[in-house]
């Protein structure tokens, strides 16, 4: 049998984050009629950072949160934990779609995660949090040139970034497959346990009062008077404002649904790494790590010393948008996950995986987080951060809020709350491009980097993902 399919052998169909036995009990769902000034649909990282941001600017407002499952349980506790100061995916993807932003984009960016970052030691928020900055590799010389642009692009913008040639990276990280490395060490970039965030954000709004009920999907969004009426299968909430923190999940306004597409990604969990394997492959400063493609994974550390693997060429979007539980563990996924493991760290040949999972991503046509009001404003949402959004989402939740009236100030007046993100088109016309897009992009990969028509067309619609 292949090494990666003896390492696959006996994993458990679980995410390793959720998988701990620190995980609270569920709420109990909402029941019977109730009234709030502000609902927030949906308990993810958007949700619970608009209710704790809402509640510090306003103490006294009243929130309800419902969250269609359990806290967590969607694309907020299956991630793999990388906490950027980035907003709009890249410094190049920024002043790719919000020209002359991009300076002010990494301001934003950074003050974020300098607010988020305060929020855990100010609330106690036992998220696992690790300031370890992060690296991006080469894996074919032909990449270098571009990377090292990027990095002097980064740091033009303030970003404490430096290029590693090959012999560098490879004493940070060894793979036989790296050619080099942009590594952002500085700022508050790092890593977090997506879970424990999850956790300890809950605990967090309800002693703030904020009124959380799990299990309690939306049925219905309605106008209701001066303001809003949501149906739940059991009751209903009547509110002056509300807040969509779907994100890949279906949302009730056209609009936004159509602004996004639930792109699904696997991910696998090794064991933890004996002493020997973690001299075997160095890795000292424990980064968060990601490689230059079109189809990249991303990879890191866990606390007990595992290594999350996620990425690559098994992202995929099915037709119809699906989210079915049918498409949550194919086995050709997680086989050409490992497989692409051992490739990476050949060294580490005889490990094994424990975990194997999978989620869905909201992505939107311009690659980061697509805002947007309805109902006169009434209705606000924040979606779509595109595999980026640990950190960005609470800066999206402070869009969201601003969006409805709360504390709003001149970051409403930027391109990239004001654009809208272009509209994915209907089936069958969006399987197919999305499609032949993904294997476009595996084939510039396999060349080199070169793209072929079909992105270069995408390029000058300013649709490809040009970071």
């Amino acid at each position: 049998m292949d090494a990666h399919l003896r390492a696959l052998e006996n994993s458990k169909f679980a995410c390793l984050w959720l998988d701990q036995s620190s995980r609270p009990e569920p709420l109990r769902p909402l029941s019977g009629d109730r009234r709030c000034e502000l609902l927030i649909v949906g308990g993810g990282f958007t949700g619970m950072w608009a209710a704790l941001q809402a509640k510090e600017n306003n103490p006294e407002l009243d929130i309800i949160l419902i969250e269609a499952t359990e806290i967590g349980n969607g694309a907020s506790g299956r991630n793999g934990g990388f906490l950027s100061h980035m907003l709009a995916h890249g410094d190049m993807n920024a002043e790719y779609h919000f020209p002359g932003e991009t300076q002010k984009l990494a301001e934003l960016g950074r003050q974020n995660l300098r607010g988020f970052i305060d929020t855990l030691e100010r609330y106690q928020i036992d998220a696992r949090y690790e300031n370890t900055g992060s690296i991006v590799a080469t894996t074919r010389h032909s990449q270098n040139e571009h990377a090292e642009e990027a990095a002097r692009l980064a740091r033009s913008v303030g970003e404490d970034t430096v290029w590693l040639n090959r012999d560098e990276m490879r004493a940070k990280v060894d793979s036989p497959t790296y050619c080099g490395g942009i590594w952002r060490r500085g700022g508050e970039d790092g890593l977090v346990d997506p879970a424990y965030l999850c956790w300890g954000l809950k605990k967090t709004i309800l002693a703030l009062g904020v009124r959380v009920f799990e299990r309690t999907p939306l049925v219905r969004l309605n106008s209701h008077g001066n303001g809003m009426q949501v149906d739940c299968p059991n009751g209903s909430v009547r509110c002056q404002k509300v807040l969509l923190a779907t994100n890949a999940f279906r949302n009730p306004i056209r609009k936004a649904r159509h602004s996004i597409i639930p792109v699904w990604d696997y991910v696998l969990a090794t064991e933890p790494l004996s002493s020997a394997q973690r001299e075997a492959i160095g890795w000292k400063g424990r980064e968060g790590l990601s490689n230059i493609a079109n189809m990249f994974h991303y990879y890191r550390m866990t606390h007990d010393d595992r290594i999350t693997w996620g990425g690559g060429t098994t992202v995929c979007y099915y037709y119809g948008s699906g989210v079915d539980d049918s498409l949550a563990d194919p086995r050709k996924r997680y086989v050409q996950l490992a497989k692409e493991f051992l490739e990476t760290f050949p060294q580490l040949e005889g490990i094994r995986f424990t975990h194997r999972w999978s989620g869905i991503i909201g992505s939107s046509t311009r690659f980061c987080m697509a805002p947007g009001v309805a109902f006169d404003g009434k209705v606000a949402w924040s979606i779509g951060y595109t595999g980026l959004g640990v950190g960005a989402t609470r800066f999206g939740a402070r869009v969201g809020l601003e969006l409805l009236g709360y504390n709003p100030s001149e970051i409403l007046e930027m391109q990239f709350v004001r654009k809208p993100a272009m509209a994915w088109p209907p089936e069958p016309f969006r399987w197919i491009g999305v499609t032949l897009t993904r294997k476009e992009m595996a084939r510039a990969d396999r060349n080199d980097g070169k793209r072929g028509l079909w992105l270069k067309i995408l390029d000058r619609l300013k649709l490809g993902f040009a970071c």
